[in-house]
């Protein structure tokens, strides 16, 4: 590990035995995780996924609210004492993928798989819940658990948050802390890191319009794919040289399309492609200058332009000082030998941004690499043929309720 180790593990710390109590669960653990994932849903309504949490959580002493706008689900514990609340998220939504495992807990519906191990995350907080609830005497305040739909491209914590989320305790959480599990990275391993996390996502569409005719006959067409092609090639030098390296910028073009045979030059052309960036500073440049481009390119040519930026996710930023305590957090619960300081982001986006926005807090990720596999070679998440170990969901369960802990003292 690189990074802060100066919380150790003693005998009468609120830590001594969690991971052990985490494993303790770890039936109820499996049994809620291989439900949902067997009946995988997508999207902003998952009601059976909402009733199978309700099922997990029944006789734990939480006050329970299911969402108007969507099938989330904000569980509260109170503690034993007042005090400040802190907030713990997993998301529940599948991926539009046939499942590929083999496993016998596969999933029935073969337009839906949880290939970015939401149903772990629903599982581990379930079971953090247990846990805390067992340990109420310890709480100087709440927890608020966030079971949320629609991380998947649907802005599910958006709902959440504009339904109450962060007051569902009575007074605004004071930090918030998520697990994401990562089949790429060894078993039980949590990593993290100050600042930004995971990138923005914005995706972009470009459509090109000039004036069709016969393929044999250029002269008396304005052709618009000629000036698609060019747009390509200026936004990724637009990207070269408006973004400074220092704060960096991912542009990819993901779809072009255009014509419907060989003899026809087509009237449009269109662009598609998404957009990541590590601040919303270069996020706003690169949106602001992209539209600029792609119209200028396409005047070159003799084409008309429309070129629109779709706001997606933003940054996912950990607050430095959460960040470092989560460090120490995991070396006291796991042993410094499993805790991990990120040296650089990753580019792909996480709607739990929308909360560290709101709350200060942070946001780990934990391997879970099946046993015998190289991390580099295992089948990554959002594969339908990505597998997860379930022993390494008690560490996750085990550092959720820690965090909690750790803030109610």
């Amino acid at each position: 590990m690189t990074g802060p180790t100066d919380l150790p593990t003693l005998p009468g710390t609120p830590f001594a035995g969690l991971l052990d109590d985490a494993r303790a669960l770890q039936d109820r653990t499996v049994a809620l995780r291989r439900a949902v994932h067997r009946h995988p849903e997508q999207g902003l309504h998952l009601p059976r996924t909402q009733a199978a949490i309700r099922e997990a959580l029944d006789g734990l002493p939480l006050e329970i609210t299911e969402g108007k706008a969507t099938t989330s689900l904000t569980a509260v514990l109170r503690g034993s004492r007042p005090g400040p609340s802190v907030l713990l998220r997993g998301d529940m939504d599948a991926l539009p993928l046939t499942e590929e495992t083999g496993l016998d807990f596969a999933s029935e519906d073969p337009e839906s798989m949880h290939a970015c191990g939401h149903d772990t995350h629903v599982a581990m907080l379930a079971s953090a819940a247990r846990l805390l609830a067992e340990r109420r005497d310890q709480l100087a305040g709440s927890v608020v658990f966030m079971f949320q739909p629609g991380e998947e491209g649907h802005h599910g914590a958006r709902f959440m948050i504009h339904e109450g989320v962060l007051d569902a305790a009575g007074t605004r959480v004071e930090r918030a802390f998520g697990v994401h599990i990562l089949a790429n990275a060894p078993s039980g391993l949590l990593q993290l890191r100050p600042g930004p996390l995971m990138a923005s996502a914005d995706s972009f569409h470009v459509r090109v319009t000039g004036k069709g005719g016969h393929g044999s006959a250029p002269q008396h067409t304005i052709d618009p794919v000629p000036a698609a092609a060019a747009m390509v090639g200026a936004l990724h030098t637009m990207i070269t040289r408006r973004v400074s390296v220092f704060d960096p910028a991912v542009l990819s073009v993901t779809r072009i399309q255009a014509g419907t045979t060989t003899n026809i030059i087509p009237e449009t052309a269109e662009l598609e492609g998404t957009i990541r960036t590590l601040s919303e500073q270069t996020r706003a440049l690169v949106r602001a200058e992209l539209p600029k481009v792609c119209e200028q390119v396409g005047a070159a040519y003799g084409c008309r332009v429309v070129a629109d930026v779709e706001p997606g996710y933003p940054v996912t930023v950990n607050d430095d000082r959460i960040a470092a305590e989560v460090l120490r957090l995991g070396a006291a619960v796991l042993g410094p030998e499993n805790v991990e300081l990120l040296a650089d982001p990753l580019m792909g986006a996480e709607d739990f941004s929308y909360v560290l926005q709101r709350v200060p807090g942070a946001y780990a990720f934990l391997g879970a690499c099946p046993p015998g596999v190289d991390p580099a070679e295992a089948a990554a998440n959002h594969s339908n043929r990505v597998l997860f170990d379930e022993d390494a969901m008690p560490s996750g369960v085990a550092m959720l309720a820690a965090f909690a802990l750790d803030a109610l003292r």
